[in-house]
């Protein structure tokens, strides 16, 4: 806090004090108040101008202050002033005065609120930014809540000051009237409490439940309009139909069919989606060849001695197959049917809100959940057109180990696949136009992987931007830009590894009129919902996490809120979300890093585990890489967790476990973890917490607890010698 900040801080709470200390309270008692009436009232006959301005100040320092005594002030107003001329006064000083202790709240309190609790209050501040007004008018119609607790606490909260001021102004009105109403017969009332009856409570509470009320009407309103274009079936044939039978799609008809309802699953192409066919499973059966082939290369550091092995890349594709053929029957036709879903291969079209159409025949349903996910991002860089590049989508097609690779792309794709490629024998280039691989990793993470891939001869050209592409007979070329220079390089093979495009068109969104973001994903809300409540979307096509494990989460969310959200409706919760990259090390995170930590103003501290320690890891050769946690100062809360090393994505389950239970290091550090093992390395990490945050003071006088008792120990022996 700066000295200007402390300076009014002081002021402020010295005018408290002082009026406590002087019992400045006791001229705001009902009993004074009816003694102040009389006596008050032959000064405003002679002097109305200045009573009327010295009551309007008194009124608004006792409410900017959130000083008790606004009540009998109000009270005192009606008595002295008459209804009308009261009810202006008490309604625009109260107001006034509100807003000076909201501004007083958001001067001390807000900076520092949001930076400590950021990550806590951001489904608050967006709920604040989109709706605040209806919150506050909801609460200021609603007496039972305190009037200065609402002005403090709104402080803290993005909502402006002249949306407060106004909200304020209208909401608070229908309470200082009755105040006021009966204030006009000061003489008679003996209690305060009696102004504010049960049955007045119940009433002012039904008023302020009106907004939400009137919420409701509007969005119905604003419903039909957008509904009024279509004819809306009289009857449904289904109550949900899911487009796309990727994680997102597969998970939402799941569920739909486990509570009963009549679903039905479209998907033009594979089931199981870009996951299973091309991304997730197809990758990491690459990844495990090319591990394979590390380890042989490196079995004379366990004293084994092999022959020069050698590639045979069209098997490590036939094995690549074979593994998506195994898991196949996961997602398959027969095993969702089963399960009581209907699906239909085909093309769908969308005709209506209510209308899909696939193979020629139109179905109608309930609700949608659109799951269409996404394709990998071509860049519109000169020549590539020309060039027969590859993508994640069709690399799985290669029969022949690429000579010269080029990859663009220094996200997770890019590096697993580099990695993996030179490992089987390719050489490989790297192309990234940031700084560093892994952008969103801290540096320290991102470097050990960067030296990794390295080692296993990936060329890395950081900073390096593509500029055009050139085709020839033998070998294609590209050329980058680097410093003001321009690089020329030769490939025989290149995959585009640039992120990936929601899939949003060719099926109907256009002629809904659905909105997309910036990104080119479908626009929903906390409730995964487009404009048409009754027509979600889930997975890469909606965002904002393009992985796997999330589009499931997010189904569960779509499939109730589509099917169960006329009763209650569930916002997504993203505030666990775990990600791991399958490089060697595997990087694997949860929560924010320190890199996250520093933009977000966030004082963190830094509990560090090298894997080099750990007795399982130096035992296996895979002692490389660390854990980082991040944590409050001084408090064992886990903001986020880093892991780089073996087992990665593995350890990182206890993390997420106990962020999202909220348990912190010091659970961790008591739970039994069997030896040897990887999952060691997790409690160790909370022991280098317990370690940096021991209470050395309290160490101190232990240690001489002990040097006494050793004292005092031998001076009884020394005694019992004696005797």
């Amino acid at each position: 806090m700066n000295k200007r900040k402390i300076t009014a801080l002081l002021v402020l709470s010295s005018f408290i004090a002082l009026w406590f200390m002087f019992d400045l309270n006791s001229f705001f008692t009902l009993e004074n108040a009816k003694v102040q009436h009389l006596a008050l009232q032959n000064t405003l006959e002679e002097h109305w101008l200045i009573v009327t301005l010295s009551y309007f100040i008194i009124y608004v320092l006792i409410t900017a202050l959130s000083l008790p005594g606004a009540a009998i002030a109000s009270l005192l107003a009606a008595a002295l002033f008459g209804f009308w001329w009261a009810l202006l006064i008490v309604s625009f000083a109260s107001s006034i005065g509100a807003t000076l202790a909201f501004l007083i709240s958001r001067y001390f309190l807000k900076d520092w609120m949001q930076n400590k609790f950021k990550s806590n209050l951001t489904t608050i501040n967006e709920g604040m930014k989109n709706e605040g007004f209806l919150y506050l008018l909801t609460l200021r119609l609603m007496p039972v809540f305190p009037f200065f607790l609402i002005n403090l606490l709104m402080g803290l909260t993005p909502i402006s000051a002249r949306t407060f001021y106004l909200v304020s102004q209208i909401g608070m009105l229908p309470g200082s009237a009755i105040f006021i109403n009966a204030g006009t017969q000061l003489a008679d009332i003996n209690s305060i409490n009696g102004i504010m009856s049960p049955a007045v409570l119940f009433s002012l509470t039904l008023l302020g439940i009106f907004p939400l009320i009137m919420k409701k009407i509007i969005t119905g309103i604003q419903k039909k309009q957008i509904e009024s274009q279509w004819e809306k079936p009289e009857t449904f044939d289904r109550n949900l139909i899911v487009i796309g039978a990727g994680a997102g799609g597969l998970v939402s008809a799941y569920i739909a069919a486990a509570v009963k309802a009549k679903v039905t699953l479209i998907e033009k192409h594979k089931m199981g989606g870009d996951c299973l066919n091309t991304g997730c499973v197809p990758s990491k059966a690459l990844i495990r060849s090319a591990h394979v082939m590390k380890e042989i290369r490196e079995a004379h550091e366990f004293g084994i001695e092999v022959e020069k092995p050698e590639v045979n890349f069209k098997r490590v594709m036939q094995r690549i197959h074979g593994v998506i053929q195994k898991i196949e029957p996961h997602d398959s036709i027969a095993r969702y049917t089963e399960l009581g879903v209907e699906c239909l291969q085909g093309e769908a079209k969308i005709l209506s809100p209510w209308e899909v159409e696939i193979n020629g025949h139109t179905l109608t349903t309930q609700n949608m959940i659109i799951a269409t996910g996404a394709r990998p991002f071509v860049p519109p860089i000169p020549g590539l057109k020309n060039i027969d590049y590859l993508t994640s989508d069709t690399l799985w097609d290669l029969t022949d180990l690429p000579k010269k690779l080029l990859i663009l792309g220094g996200g997770p794709i890019g590096c697993e696949l580099a990695q993996s490629f030179a490992r089987l024998g390719s050489n490989v280039s790297l192309i990234e136009m940031a700084d560093q691989i892994l952008i969103r990793e801290d540096k320290d993470a991102a470097s050990l992987v960067e030296k990794n891939l390295l080692e296993d001869g990936v060329q890395l050209y950081l900073n390096h931007k593509a500029t055009r592409f050139e085709k020839a007979e033998d070998e294609n070329r590209i050329y980058l830009e680097h410093q003001g220079e321009e690089i020329q390089l030769n490939f025989t093979h290149v995959i585009l590894a640039l992120g990936r495009s929601a899939n949003t068109t060719g099926f109907g969104l256009e002629t809904l009129g659905i909105e997309l973001t910036e990104r080119g994903t479908i626009q929903v809300d906390a409730y995964l919902q487009t404009k048409f409540s009754h027509i979600l979307a889930v997975g890469d096509v909606a965002g904002p996490y393009q992985l796997t494990h999330v589009a499931g989460h997010q189904a569960w969310f779509a499939a109730v809120n589509a099917l169960f959200g006329v009763f209650k409706k569930f916002k997504v919760d993203y505030s666990v979300i775990p990600a791991a990259t399958y490089t060697a090390p595997e990087l694997a995170r949860v929560g924010i890093n320190e890199k996250e930590a520093i933009i977000q103003g966030i004082e963190y501290e830094v509990a560090y585990y090298g894997l080099d320690d750990l007795d399982r890891a130096i035992a296996d050769g895979k002692d490389q890489g660390f854990i980082k946690v991040i944590t409050p100062k001084g408090k064992d809360k886990i903001l986020g967790a880093t892991i780089v090393g073996a087992h990665a994505g593995d350890l990182l389950a206890e993390f997420t476990l106990a962020m999202r239970h909220n348990l912190g290091l010091n659970k961790i550090l008591g739970t039994i973890h069997p030896y040897p093992t990887f999952s060691e390395a997790v409690k160790y990490t909370a022991g280098v917490w317990k370690k940096n945050n021991a209470p050395q003071t309290l160490l101190l006088w232990v240690e001489k607890f002990h040097a006494w008792r050793r004292k005092a120990s031998k001076d009884e022996k020394s005694k019992a010698s004696v005797e």
